[in-house]
């Protein structure tokens, strides 16, 4: 599917785990480095990684940019000790958010376990320590294919200076537009519209064109 996604013209693969912190494993680096000998697009993984030697693992099998969520919650300098390494570019902050009242609170663990932290502050730390990238989740729209958070991601995207990759909700083309119009988010993530070929990367790509939005 990788590499179907790479000849639609898409700009990167993001492959996540989202069990394996749940389970207590690591992320499958064998499907990683499958995965990574046929794309020549950037790949971004994630899932399970729990420590600089499994980044440094994931980085190793083939990935370009390592996304940490759980272990960036919980052992925030990880991040710095990560982009002084291996430099901030490869470091993503994932952050699974939902709505609590005015406000998000970030979720860990493939999204089942609440924290106290509030996103858009988590963000802005996460910047400061070194993160390369934010990929914002909104478990609320999440699979529901009604469209990505607005509020949430202009709210990330509007506190830190690093890319926002916007996540959930996408049902359809329009989605995309909106989000990258209405928000200063610099990419949009999708999957079920793409794996169950409702729609192309190609499809997508035309579109945000048309409506003049560069993409690449």
């Amino acid at each position: 599917m990788a590499a179907e996604y790479e000849k639609q013209g898409a700009d990167e693969i993001v492959f996540l785990d989202i069990s394996a912190s749940v389970e207590g494993r690591k992320t499958m680096l064998q499907v990683v480095e499958r995965t990574a000998e046929s794309l020549f697009v950037p790949l971004t993984v994630g899932g399970g990684i729990r420590s600089k030697e499994d980044m440094r693992a994931a980085l190793n099998a083939g990935a370009d940019k390592v996304s940490v969520n759980t272990m960036a919650v919980q052992h925030p300098s990880v991040i710095s000790e990560c982009a002084k390494d291996f430099g901030s570019q490869c470091v993503v902050c994932a952050i699974d958010a939902k709505r609590t009242g005015e406000s998000w609170k970030v979720y860990t663990h493939g999204g089942r376990r609440p924290t106290d932290l509030d996103a858009v502050k988590w963000a802005v730390r996460a910047q400061e320590l070194g993160a390369g990238e934010i990929l914002l989740t909104s478990m609320d729209a999440d699979g529901m294919k009604d469209g990505y958070d607005i509020e949430l991601t202009a709210a990330v995207a509007e506190a830190v200076t690093i890319p926002v990759i916007a996540s959930g909700g996408c049902g359809k083309l329009e989605h995309i537009y909106e989000v990258l119009t209405r928000t200063k988010a610099e990419a949009a993530l999708a999957a079920s519209i793409f794996h169950y070929s409702e729609l192309s990367v190609e499809q997508c790509k035309s579109y945000l064109r048309e409506r003049g939005v560069k993409v690449r």
